[in-house]
């Protein structure tokens, strides 16, 4: 297996293409579950939303730990040690199951605190706590399962990833049709059912993506098993390398958690409106976050052999792509938005006030499809803090933007959702600083 990337179109068309795949898969799931508890009523698909988003605070410190692993990974297989690759993912994996008791302990400890004195609707706060003490449990299932993230990106072997996410999300969709309204022959369980139907489906996908790496010989090729004893230098480069990005990713999703209890406070309409923007993120968004992802894989990989002043031509080359295909996703979003909206069944009331909320997140895709390949860039470059740095003062500009419209002066959405333009720019000026700077030159990892 050749471990050693190369630079060009054609090879980053090929990492990237498979990351959106897999990526692609779990967003229709994603948008499924949305669909299913629409059909519960509007109040369901509002719970949707902050249930969502609190489950993706979690989410997304396990892609923080991901991503560290995978910048880690890619830079030993620019280094051609795939020894070495071996102990990072078994040290990775107990890390992981750490962060993902931490989760459950936080969602039945101090969740139901902050989540009943924020939310006005006391039926929604109910309907939202009762859901994440399920939901929870299935964070170390997604944990794991993220995991085979970081290796099968590292090493470029993304053609696999998606038989994964394509199990899960078959199962998700078979039991969300199932427990949601009782068919299929499964009990009715209405809200609840779209979290145990979740539950299993993660550990469904995480049972068939390892039984990919064991199938395929990863796991004899890199050693997982062949030292199991506990390297605390392992451990702490893990640690040091990853918390950065997952205090980053974590204080990034709560920061929309604190969006959409803002947006609640103007009404069941807008929280669910909000709530399919959200979808659209994560539908539309896939090639952006796939491409991020091969521009923290790929720039690691490249510095580990050594090649420094190909970096900044790699970078312009992914975000090049990344944009041109954010372009076409942004043409077809706003020629027909109504093609969209009208999957969630809430009639044209609903649709005619989401539109102009769409037609500020399309030009927000737009941003985010440079915005996080330079972001994601600076992680491949092993300077996690810096991507800390970054995020925290957007955060602080974004906090203030979304307090100050909707909160204060008290405006439509369609005027808190232009806070992601304010996100992008912030983040993609100061990214692009640091990489022009050089100052990633002398990191050693």
């Amino acid at each position: 297996m050749e471990l050693k990337l190369q630079t060009g179109y054609r090879h980053i068309l090929g990492m990237a293409m498979p990351i959106s795949l897999a990526m692609l898969v779990p967003q229709i799931n994603f948008i499924t579950n949305n669909i299913f508890l629409a059909g519960l009523g509007e109040r369901e698909l509002a719970s949707a939303g902050i249930t969502g988003v609190y489950y993706l605070v979690f989410a997304v410190i396990g892609n923080g730990l991901n991503n560290g692993l995978q910048a880690l990974i890619a830079r030993r297989a620019g280094q051609n040690l795939p020894k070495e690759i071996g102990r990072l993912f078994y040290h990775g994996v107990w890390v992981a199951l750490a962060y993902a008791g931490a989760g459950i302990f936080i969602t039945y400890s101090l969740a139901p605190v902050i989540l009943n004195s924020t939310i006005s609707n006391e039926a929604i706060a109910t309907e939202v706590i009762d859901f994440l003490r399920i939901r929870i449990w299935g964070l170390p299932f997604l944990y794991l399962y993220v995991m085979r993230n970081a290796l099968l990106v590292g090493i470029n072997q993304t053609r696999f990833l998606v038989w994964g996410t394509l199990s899960e999300a078959l199962v998700n969709i078979v039991l969300d049709y199932g427990l949601i309204y009782g068919n299929l022959g499964l009990p009715a369980i209405g809200f609840n059912g779209a979290a145990y139907a979740s539950i299993i489906a993660e550990a469904t996908g995480l049972v068939v993506i390892y039984l990919i790496i064991h199938w395929k010989g990863f796991d004899k090729q890199f050693a997982f098993f062949a030292e199991i004893r506990w390297d605390g230098s392992q451990f702490k480069l893990i640690f040091v390398y990853s918390s950065p990005l997952v205090i980053q990713y974590a204080v990034s999703i709560a920061s929309w958690e604190y969006f959409y209890i803002l947006i609640e406070h103007h009404g069941e309409r807008a929280l669910a409106v909000s709530n399919t923007m959200r979808n659209i993120f994560g539908l539309f968004g896939i090639f952006s976050w796939a491409f991020a992802s091969t521009a923290n894989a790929m720039v690691s990989n490249v510095i580990g052999q050594g090649r420094q002043n190909e970096v900044i031509p790699l970078i312009k080359r992914i975000s090049f792509i990344s944009l041109s295909i954010s372009m076409v996703l942004f043409i077809a979003l706003n020629s027909t938005p109504e093609s969209f909206l009208v999957f969630y069944q809430q009639g044209p009331e609903f649709v005619a006030s989401a539109i102009p909320v769409v037609r500020i997140v399309s030009v927000a895709l737009l941003m985010m499809s440079v915005g996080t390949v330079w972001l994601n860039a600076v992680t491949g470059t092993g300077n996690t803090r810096v991507n800390l740095i970054i995020e925290l003062i957007t955060i602080v500009v974004y906090s203030v933007y979304v307090y100050v419209t909707l909160e204060y002066l008290n405006l439509p959405i369609t005027w808190g959702w232009a806070s992601e333009w304010v996100y992008w720019v912030s983040m993609f000026g100061m990214a692009y600083w640091y990489i022009r700077s050089g100052r990633w030159r002398k990191r050693v990892i």
